[in-house]
């Protein structure tokens, strides 16, 4: 059995077949044109295109009107404390060999 993989169009839930097609389009496109998603939904003749992990499941959100951000890591509901626009860990880079 296959994961599930979800996209919705202006907030409504896509058929399960049509949410894999897209998905199959979206992996495609990504391995030529790396973090393109403005072309990808170009392409798809959408204004935006975002990855996203809600309730543990890869979502596409596609929309018509909204506007296109800059790829990044797919969002995530909040898990509290402050986000780092860097990425990786919040420690500071010499947290780990400090010893109290």
């Amino acid at each position: 059995m296959s994961a599930r993989l979800d996209a919705t169009l202006d907030g409504v839930l896509l058929p399960e077949e049509e949410a894999r097609a897209l998905w199959s389009r979206f992996s495609a496109y990504m391995e030529e044109h790396r973090g393109d998603l403005v072309g990808f939904a170009a392409r798809e003749g959408v204004a935006s295109v975002h990855p996203e992990t809600q309730q543990g499941r890869a979502v596409l959100v596609v929309s018509r009107t909204a506007p296109q951000k800059p790829y990044g890591a797919p969002a995530q509901p909040s898990s509290g404390g402050s986000p780092n626009p860097q990425g990786g860990s919040r420690r500071s880079p010499g947290a780990s060999r400090r010893r109290s």
